[in-house]
């Protein structure tokens, strides 16, 4: 065992980093630290917004495929939301590859 010795501010900053990364113990974060030389957490909020215009298309597309297999037949307006769709995807992808793009 190797005994870290740490100054009050030290401890309170690694502490603060700890919890910013969502470690939750400083062992954990250490070993982390010491193998990878940094820890990166990305909070984009593009990338919640793409979860949820996923999950929305998914089910959308189901509902789409289920009627046209019911009914034998696809509707433009179902075809033009598909497609609307896609395009915000495509849409938040580029604005989280751009941040991606830009951090250092």
């Amino acid at each position: 065992m190797y005994p870290l010795r740490l100054t009050e501010p030290e401890r309170a900053r690694i502490t603060q980093k700890m919890k910013e990364a969502g470690i939750p113990t400083m062992s954990a974060y250490m070993r982390k630290m010491a193998l990878n030389g940094y820890i990166l957490k990305l909070e984009i909020p593009e990338i919640k917004e793409m979860i949820s215009l996923l999950r929305y298309s998914s089910n959308n597309l189901n509902q789409i495929t289920r009627r046209a297999n019911e009914t034998g037949r696809v509707y433009a307006e179902d075809l033009a939301e598909i497609r609307r769709n896609q395009d915000k995807l495509w849409d938040g992808m580029n604005a989280i590859l751009q941040r991606l793009g830009q951090m250092e």
